[in-house]
């Protein structure tokens, strides 16, 4: 369990991976068909590289999970490279969720474990991106979402039953887990445990000496650094919005369409009375005429139900409809026939016997059509321009469906072609840092960067049932390097850093030495031979340092992980320098008597033991179906998707 416990705070990307594939039916990631097959001598795209029972994995479907699991987090996350991705485990995370969940499939076949489809249709139901603004299930919304992200309905729903599955097999598992005082303590401990050290910059600015490079060395450099100065793709996005004015003098109502509307609704122009009520529910009709009396003879009701230990409760702006629902029908026009101040009752109620009095009365006029007209209008052009509009998308996404060319379509049905100039993923443009992006285009970024260049183009709505795009990617730029002379004095900059972040290692190293050999930090630095900043004093416990999951400078964090008296070096970064740091000193923390704090950290135990439990739960039916996995798995997917986002992350 500590190895668990280690990587459920460490992990840089382990929330991410939870998050991304528990809640996979709202990324609508797909697996694909799963058919059976044999591990090849060579990996190659169709080849198996997991098989449970009469289940597969191919190295084509597994590359396309973690590619698009990759992208979706660089939506949230533009500057995720997927160098980074895949050294925090990124492919191989995605591999084993994926072979748990064709495991369990087969498992519950096993043992006759199916989900049906009502249950399915319920989850679809819930997933807000194929809700409208209302919340209510939008087929419009659902089929659109499936075009853009090129999922068919069969595939979401596979993925739906299996995420629904590993919910219902797993999840038990971790139920009433219960952890001793004894278990928690350390750990609860270890965040009231409190160290102080030194800490010393060494910058590699502070190296004023370096000389300028020379042509060659610049030029060796920069090759060997292109990924840093590679720009992502750059796209130009193609596109023509379709908006809902399109339609205005078609969507205009006639006046028999506005008569006919106003007759229909005739019951909510209607004149309307509603009222107020204080009323008094008692269980016996005896109490009920006892509180009538005293009211009758001068006393508030409010007064006369406080005197009897109870309150009469306000119901304000009833109709005589809602009064019947929450009563009866006879205390509902008894109610209606008072007049303002008078009391009704006690009359039998739905829940016992009822008083009302009546505090207000509010009438509400009949409204003539001339009154109307314009609401009604206005109702009506909306109902009719949502139509037009939707008629209109239909048709051309039909006409995309039958082989129609973006250019065709946007020629047949008299649309204005717009292209952005060159743009990267973010919509920033690197020719231009000034560029603002029209607000028509921030929708579309995603879905055109998703699509490849032969995709058909798709409508992606821009604002839901007003206003649509019709979008394609134009002209593609790869990822690449800048020419050098582009970039030349940033590279020389840089160059010189690099240089001094060398030596700033060098004489990092060479301070650790001493200090470790009983030399003090301070007098280290002075004596290094160039201008430093002097060493600073840092402490403190580890529930502060790390308050609410916010992970600390590293020169920090290290201190955390230091032996007291220990000397250790860490990078600053960036080739900017390095840090010496120095841990001076431990106090152990005692949470013994912090039950709060014990039972906080239960709690966080507590889940990840139970996550552990379905983790030994999957190996154990692992073992017991017989699954193969290939070990080279993971490695071919990582140098094919290194290679195919061309080390920049794209």
């Amino acid at each position: 369990m500590l190895s668990v416990f280690r990587r459920f705070i460490h992990s840089k990307f382990g929330a991410l991976f939870a998050l991304l594939f528990l809640g996979i039916i709202a990324a609508a990631f797909i697996m694909g068909d799963i058919t059976s097959g044999k591990f090849g001598t060579s990996i190659g795209a169709g080849e198996t590289v997991a098989k449970a029972g009469g289940s597969r994995l191919t190295l084509s479907e597994f590359q396309d999970r973690v590619q698009r699991v990759f992208e979706n987090a660089r939506r949230s996350n533009p500057g995720l490279q997927i160098t980074d991705f895949l050294a925090q485990g990124g492919a191989a995370q995605v591999y084993d969720q994926l072979v748990a969940a064709m495991t369990l499939k087969e498992y519950a076949k096993d043992q006759d474990v199916h989900i049906s489809k009502r249950l399915v249709d319920a989850q679809i139901a819930q997933i807000p991106a194929f809700q409208d603004a209302a919340g209510n299930f939008s087929q419009e919304s659902f089929r659109q979402l499936l075009a853009r992200e090129r999922i068919t309905e069969q595939a979401l729903r596979d993925d739906i039953s299996r995420e629904i599955l590993q919910r219902q097999m797993l999840a038990p598992l971790g139920l009433g887990v219960k952890l001793t005082d004894s278990l928690v303590l350390p750990y609860a401990s270890l965040l009231l445990e409190a160290r102080q050290g030194t800490i010393a910059a060494i910058p590699a600015a502070a190296f004023k000496d370096i000389k300028d490079p020379t042509d060659a060395q610049l030029s060796d450099f920069y090759k060997k650094n292109a990924a840093r100065y590679t720009i992502p793709e750059q796209r130009r996005i193609r596109y023509a919005v379709i908006d809902a004015e399109r339609f205005a003098q078609a969507a205009q109502p006639t006046e028999a369409e506005i008569a006919a509307y106003y007759n229909q609704n005739k019951g909510a122009y209607a004149a309307k009375e509603s009222r107020s009520f204080e009323q008094l529910i008692l269980p016996t009709e005896a109490g009920a005429k006892a509180i009538a009396d005293q009211v009758k003879g001068g006393k508030s009701l409010a007064a006369a139900a406080q005197g009897a230990g109870l309150s009469a409760a306000q119901l304000t702006d009833q109709s005589r409809d809602a009064l019947a629902s929450a009563s009866s029908t006879a205390v509902a026009s008894a109610g209606f026939a008072a007049k303002q101040g008078e009391l009704v009752g006690p009359m039998r109620g739905s829940l016992g016997w009822v008083l009302l009095r009546v505090t207000a009365v509010k009438t509400t006029p009949a409204r003539a059509l001339a009154a109307v007209r314009g609401e009604i209008v206005e109702t009506l052009r909306g109902q009719k321009e949502k139509r037009l509009l939707s008629e209109f998308t239909g048709k051309v996404e039909d006409q995309i469906a039958n082989g129609g060319s973006f250019e065709e379509v946007v020629k047949d049905n008299g649309l204005k072609l717009e292209t952005t100039p060159f743009l990267v993923s973010s919509g920033k443009q690197v020719e231009d840092a000034a560029y603002q992006l029209s607000p028509d285009v921030q929708p579309l970024l995603a879905p055109v960067f998703a699509m490849s260049q032969d995709d058909d183009a798709q409508l992606i709505p821009i604002a839901a049932d007003k206003r649509y795009a019709l979008a394609a990617p134009g002209d593609i730029q790869p990822a690449a390097p800048p020419p050098l002379a582009k970039v030349k004095p940033l590279v020389a900059m840089q160059y010189k850093l690099a240089q001094g972040n060398d030596r700033a290692r060098a004489l990092a190293e060479q301070i650790r030495a001493k200090v470790a050999k009983g030399a003090k930090l301070a007098d280290a630095i002075a004596a290094a031979g160039i201008p430093l900043p002097a060493p600073q004093t840092v402490g403190g416990r580890r529930a502060d340092i790390m308050r609410e999951g916010q992970r600390p400078p590293a020169e920090v964090a290290m201190l955390f992980s230091m032996a007291s008296g220990s000397v250790k070096t860490v990078p600053i970064g960036q080739d900017r320098g390095y840090f010496v740091v120095q841990l001076n000193g431990i106090k152990a923390g005692d949470a013994g008597s912090d039950k709060a704090l014990l039972g906080q950290v239960r709690d966080q135990l507590s889940d990840v033991v139970g996550q552990e439990y379905g983790q030994q739960f999957e190996r154990a039916v692992e073992k017991e179906l017989g699954v193969k996995r290939n070990p080279n798995a993971v490695a071919s997917v990582q140098r094919a998707l290194t290679s195919a986002n061309n080390g920049g992350g794209q």
